[in-house]
């Protein structure tokens, strides 16, 4: 879609401003029926439509639609009416209707005139008289998103198709790969028609730069560190186009990346439950000395309950009382203090620690079975969790909120089937509700494959309602598949024998920059815990296994410091590290393995990085200060 804002026309029957030939046309057709009008509204559209005077046929002349530009509240369009017959046409009238809410607001080089959704467009003085083979254009400025149908001319059908002869539908938004300094692959998914596809024009911003037959094109000769915007229409056996895909805007690499003024984030996760079993408390940020190393906090999870936000686990929350020793600032909660638990604890830090932003995270793996509910209501949904994160009690602990949604119109503990655009007006309704005071966040799928998790909900268009997004970078292979083979659980990039293809945090970040995203918007996910299997007898990624490994909480899981001191790691894998301590294999990160993955996040731009979660690091909070360093 272009940016650029409307050329200045004259209104209703202007002279001419450009004497400039018109382009060449396409053919193609408008239905009348409202089912194709509707199915056309996806921009620029071209369409052919045959044209007749009063005393010639209707096969006589011809007419060709063009979106010129589109500039997001506007577009331009242009009309080109070319006599086919073999006499004369002395004027012409051409009529067409638009759906409601599109319109013409400005036209020149033809009177245009409407009567509700239809409109009128006749020649004027210079411009009505045609010989065969002659052409003649007018354009016009318009808001909204349709497309013309239903076209006439001097009172007679302008349908110069064969019955039948329909055009292609739209190609999916192309994405990109293998982005570099000079070069990109595009790919998109196939159009349909009745006749068939033949090719596909791709386009580089309003310019035509190639003509395919498959669905991917290579464009190369780009200047890095530069963004471009492409879509694609398809062309049937008969050379009708259809409607253009929506379009990508992809920004190569190199270049000089721009310094972040905001610093660069680094964010973890606390978890409610942590203060039960794990004995995890918000004190423990403090004495391991990660407090002084963090930007940001999300606090997991609030549940997301009747399409609202709703508490996770009051106890943990507001109520749990603490001792002068357990506390932050060494002072005993009362019983009859208004807030306490884990939100006074996080009050108390941030009042140490003011620098701190704490964000409230809603959903998570168990919990986000309940957003299909919200998206069918995001403005009530977007209601009740302002209400819940600013509720008086608490609303100085919170800066925000984050959405863990696991995963919108796919699956994960459960499938969602809340469609593509689900995500997109959920994070728009908050942003609306929180405004620009407060930060909007979200942990997103890290499926980098083709047609994965990424590619089924509307992420770039969701992108521009969030400060950013957390790329959940981790949990690609593990003991779920339990015979293997053994993986590394975070791979930074892709090896030699990985199981999937796409299933690297390198796939994740480049195909989210395919979409659009800017990596300032992006923060590499790492994972304070290891995954692992038994019945290994192979030390290398790739072997077999009879079932996950015995770990504290969870079969086939462990926090970094128990394997750090019971399976220290005996070699790296694609940026990461793995261990084999007798039958039992396990991959995890190091120190030494987030640095390098530090000083790759940099050099891609992003924004940052987070870690799930606090209390899988050592006591001195080892791991949370390698993301600090290595983000210096």
């Amino acid at each position: 879609m272009s940016t650029s804002a409307p050329r200045p026309r004259r209104t209703y029957g202007g002279s001419p401003l450009s004497t400039a030939s018109p382009p060449r046309t396409r053919r193609t057709r408008f239905f009348t029926r409202v089912a194709a009008i509707v199915a056309a509204l996806a921009l620029p559209v071209t369409g052919l439509v045959a044209l007749a005077g009063p005393a010639q046929a209707a096969t006589s002349a011809t007419a060709t639609y063009t979106k010129v530009s589109d500039w997001g509240t506007g577009f331009e369009g242009k009309w080109t009416v070319k006599n086919t017959g073999t006499s004369t046409i002395t004027s012409w009238t051409l009529e067409w209707d638009f759906p409601a809410g599109t319109a013409v607001t400005s036209a020149w080089d033809a009177t245009v005139t409407s009567s509700g959704t239809h409109w009128t467009g006749k020649n004027v003085g210079w411009n009505g008289t045609l010989a065969p083979g002659a052409t003649a254009s007018f354009g016009f400025n318009g808001t909204g998103g349709g497309s013309p149908g239903g076209c006439r001319i001097n009172g007679a059908s302008c349908d110069g198709t064969q019955p039948g002869d329909t055009p292609p539908t739209a190609p999916g938004t192309p994405t990109a790969s293998t982005v570099a300094d000079t070069s990109l692959t595009l790919s998109w998914s196939s159009a349909t028609d009745d006749k068939g596809v033949k090719n596909y024009d791709v386009y580089r911003g309003s310019s035509k730069i190639a003509t395919v037959t498959g669905t991917s094109y290579a464009d190369s000769g780009l200047t890095k560190g530069t963004t471009y915007t492409y879509s694609v229409t398809a062309r049937d056996t008969i050379d009708q186009t259809g409607p253009s895909s929506g379009s990508l805007s992809v920004t190569t690499t190199g270049g000089v990346i721009p310094p972040d003024p905001g610093g660069k984030v680094k964010l973890g996760y606390f978890t409610e439950w942590g203060v039960y079993g794990r004995n995890y408390h918000v004190k423990n940020l403090v004495t391991s000395g990660s407090a002084a190393k963090i930007t940001h906090i999300n606090y997991a999870f609030g549940n997301v309950q009747n399409g609202q936000c709703t508490i996770g686990d009051a106890y943990a929350d507001y109520d749990k009382a603490y001792t002068a020793d357990q506390s932050v600032d060494g002072v005993a909660d009362t019983w009859d203090q208004p807030l306490r638990g884990n939100f006074n604890q996080l009050r108390k830090l941030k009042k140490q620690y003011p620098n701190i932003k704490v964000l409230w995270s809603f959903g998570g793996w168990t919990w986000s079975g309940g957003f299909g509910q919200a998206a069918a209501n995001p403005a009530a949904f977007a209601q009740s969790c302002y209400s819940l994160v600013e509720d008086p009690r608490w609303a100085d602990v919170f800066d925000g909120i984050d959405i863990d949604w696991e995963y919108p119109n796919a699956c994960g503990l459960s499938c969602d089937t809340s469609g593509a655009a689900a995500l997109k007006n959920l994070m728009s309704a908050l942003r609306t509700k929180f405004g620009g005071s407060n930060l909007v966040t979200a942990a997103i799928s890290a499926d980098g494959s083709n047609g994965g998790k990424l590619d089924l909900a509307d992420y770039a268009g969701a992108a521009q309602y969030v400060d950013f997004y957390n790329v959940m970078t981790y949990d690609f292979f593990g003991a779920w598949d339990a015979k293997g083979p053994t993986a590394p659980h975070s791979p930074l990039t892709s090896y030699t024998g990985i199981p999937i293809a796409g299933f690297n945090s390198e796939a994740a970040i480049t195909k989210l920059k395919g979409k659009g995203i800017a990596g300032s918007k992006l923060n590499l996910g790492i994972g304070f815990y290891g995954r692992g299997w038994t019945g290994v007898t192979q030390a290398a990624p790739g072997g077999t296994a009879t079932g996950p490994a015995q770990g504290t909480y969870e079969q086939g899981i462990e926090d970094y410091k128990v394997l750090k001191g019971s399976c220290p790691a005996t070699g790296t894998v694609a940026g990461t590290a793995y261990a084999k301590c007798g039958s039992n294999w396990w991959s995890y990160d190091t120190p030494a393995t987030i640095a390098g993955k530090m000083t790759w996040a940099k050099n891609q731009g992003l924004k940052g990085a987070f870690f799930w979660e606090f209390s899988g690091d050592t006591a001195n909070g080892e791991l949370a200060n390698a993301i600090h360093t290595g983000l210096q």
